[in-house]
């Protein structure tokens, strides 16, 4: 009887082990894949700051799970996770309702012989009072584009002000001093320059007050602290205003505060500080999670409590030999390709392999002005420093393979080609 491995969440991870599963067995009969996913597009999670700030259209750069399926042999389930029966082996479905809450399709279980767990993570508020209410997520394509309408609001209204208010502007406090933090505040620099060509002709960088909250000593914690200096020198030259060590207590409806009581004033709050679970994770039927929601697994890649459940991505918490895999997309694309082959050694009732991550650096984006970052790192040759053009280009490169490894590389070139040719016609920033 043919095997049913169900993967849950079409992330970079969850998108691209579908996608080698479909070709090496869907296509041949020898197991029927199945994606789920609640949305029926994919869209290369680091790049949500730039949908956020209007840098990329997602309406376009968006992959249709179902188009993908088609080509690449295996079958996509729209629908929301809900729970998980391991005596049954089957997980549960959210009914899927209309605008007006009628039923477009009933809650449904899918049955499976091993499930793959790729649910990504959420943004962790540290229950810090006020912030769920008043902040603004960057977890979901939908909380940046909601985010996005937002700031070009934002920006409408300043620019308008400032016919009469020179000084006018608006003040975005960002929480959290990693990649997205960080990417973020760059970005949004850029589209206070950018949309003065088209038709605001009020804005410029001093339009918008952009203050970048790290409650750590450094930004971007997970690089070498040289890295850390450039990007923060960087960010200062673009006008954003850093504050190291500053812990935020609570948030309030037009204001952080911090550990001492100073109110930051914002019109659009940003929280990207750390990384849980999502909420969803409660429901897996007794598996054992992290404190921070995390699926804990071994090292290959099975769940603690039951060897038919995998995990991979920033779901999983993996051991390595100095704490757990980092959730990154590079970790995610390496898990997807040591798991394809792990499943076929479980159908086969060989034994797993342990799965051992790679770090092959890391790089930050800060718009069109600058990329910094490493390459080669944890090798015992070093790492070695990239900035600039290069860094700009490995880091495009990423998001790249990306593609490539989801369509092969044929039609991952050509998608490249298109995309080069499409923002050689549309506008620098989606101003809808």
């Amino acid at each position: 009887m043919t095997a049913e491995i169900v993967i849950v969440g079409g992330g970079a991870g969850g998108l691209e082990l579908a996608t080698k599963l479909g070709r090496r067995m869907g296509r041949r009969g020898e197991a029927r894949i199945t994606l789920v996913d609640r949305s029926p597009t994919h869209i290369w999670k680091p790049l949500l700051h730039e949908v956020a700030s209007g840098a990329m259209d997602s309406s376009v750069d968006q992959i249709s799970y179902r188009g993908v399926a088609r080509h690449r042999g295996f079958h996509f389930v729209l629908g929301e996770f809900a729970g998980l029966d391991r005596d049954a082996q089957t997980i549960t479905l959210n009914a899927i309702l209309d605008e007006k809450g009628q039923t477009i399709l009933p809650e449904r279980q899918i049955p499976y012989d091993y499930l793959v767990l790729a649910i990504g993570s959420i943004t962790n508020d540290f229950g810090i009072p006020g912030v769920r209410r008043h902040c603004q997520f960057l977890d979901s394509p939908e909380q940046a584009q909601h985010f996005h309408q937002n700031f070009l609001n934002t920006l409408m209204r300043v620019n308008s002000q400032r016919r009469t208010d020179p000084d006018a502007c608006a003040r975005i406090p960002i929480v959290g001093g990693g990649a997205t933090g960080v990417e973020l505040a760059a970005e949004l620099v850029h589209a206070s320059e950018t949309v003065h060509e088209y038709g605001f002709s009020q804005a410029d960088r001093s339009m918008l007050h952009i203050t970048l909250l790290e409650a750590g000593p450094r930004l971007l914690p997970a690089l070498p602290e040289r890295i850390s200096r450039d990007t923060l020198r960087e960010l200062r030259e673009l006008g954003v205003d850093v504050r190291l060590e500053a812990r935020i207590t609570e948030a309030r409806d037009d204001a952080l505060v911090d550990q001492d009581g100073r109110e930051i004033p914002g019109d659009i709050m940003v929280w990207a500080a750390g990384v849980q679970g999502p909420t969803l994770m409660e429901h897996l039927d007794g598996l054992s999670l992290q404190p921070n929601r995390m699926l804990k697994v071994a090292a290959t890649l099975q769940s603690v409590d039951d060897p038919n459940i995998f995990a991979l991505g920033d779901c999983a918490a993996c051991p390595q030999e100095q704490g757990f895999v980092p959730p990154r997309a590079q970790s995610a694309h390496q898990m997807a390709d040591h798991l394809a082959g792990n499943l076929r050694r479980a159908m086969q009732g060989r034994e797993l392999k342990a799965f051992q991550y790679q770090d092959y650096g890391s790089l930050v984006n800060l718009s069109q002005y600058s990329a910094v970052g490493t390459l080669m790192g944890g090798t015992s040759k070093g790492s070695l420093r990239v900035e600039g053009r290069l860094a700009r280009l490995v880091y495009i490169s990423l998001y790249r393979m990306h593609q490539i490894a989801v369509f092969g590389w044929f039609r991952g070139l050509l998608m490249a080609l298109t995309d080069r040719l499409h923002r050689a016609f549309k506008p620098k920033m989606k101003l809808h």
